[in-house]
């Protein structure tokens, strides 16, 4: 349920993984002029949205497509000025070494997840002519040893927008950000998994791209951000 400012917040956010890291930062920037849906699989996401101005929590699995599809169904949003889908998986192994359920594990919440909710918000975004924001990575536009699988579900989402954008020019905008290495839960995962000490000021940290967030939300209506690449100032 929402909180009682909603009234005074009437642009509506979609936010995925907006629990932590950098869709909670996200959910943190939009909340100051929107009522924000704070996307989670756990009750961390009730919490979150608890303490924004005007919000409520979206709980799903999102590798579980029928409980995505009941939940929408259920919140019946007939508007929705912005979907940003920030919620992700990593897949750091080699290629030869991920199997087939990880393999699918990255697969549906990267990838599938986005396109099935965004199919199932599109109507609601186009009654606003809204925007939508895919949180891609740096491995969207390219890949090597030891990422492979993380970065091919990116190079689907990439392919996925920019298709999309196409698809859609005259009824919503389609934004794709390319974020390098973030301060974030999953760069910590990553960097432990490496074995190296995690220093967060090597980082670019998650404000920073929820400004950037920020911009391709507020540009006028006659223009749109097609894609956006964000990499630490020390070149990292």
């Amino acid at each position: 349920m929402r909180n009682q400012q909603a009234s005074t917040h009437p642009r509506i956010a979609f936010i995925t993984g907006a629990s932590r890291g950098l869709g909670k930062a996200i959910a943190e920037e939009l909340s100051k002029d929107h009522h924000i849906i704070v996307g989670g699989s756990s009750d961390t996401a009730a919490e979150v949205a608890q303490q924004l101005p005007s919000a409520e929590p979206f709980i799903a699995d999102l590798a579980d497509l029928d409980a995505v599809r009941e939940q929408v169904d259920a919140m019946g949003l007939e508007q929705v000025d912005v979907l940003v889908h920030a919620a992700g998986v990593t897949a750091h192994k080699a290629t030869t070494e991920t199997t087939a359920d990880e393999w699918q594990r990255a697969f549906d919440v990267n990838f599938f997840a986005v396109a099935e909710l965004t199919r199932l918000l599109l109507p609601a975004l186009q009654a606003t002519r809204g925007t939508l924001v895919a949180m891609n990575s740096g491995a969207g536009n390219h890949s090597g040893a030891g990422y492979g699988p993380y970065a091919t579900t990116k190079h689907a989402l990439k392919a996925y927008t920019d298709a999309l954008r196409d698809e859609q020019r005259d009824a919503i905008r389609v934004t794709s950000i390319h974020p390098g290495k973030a301060d974030s839960d999953m760069q910590r995962e990553i960097q432990a998994q490496r074995g190296n000490e995690y220093d967060a000021d090597e980082f670019i940290k998650p404000g920073s791209i929820a400004q950037a967030v920020r911009v391709a939300v507020d540009l006028g209506d006659d223009s749109v951000i097609e894609e956006l690449v964000i990499r630490p100032a020390n070149g990292k």
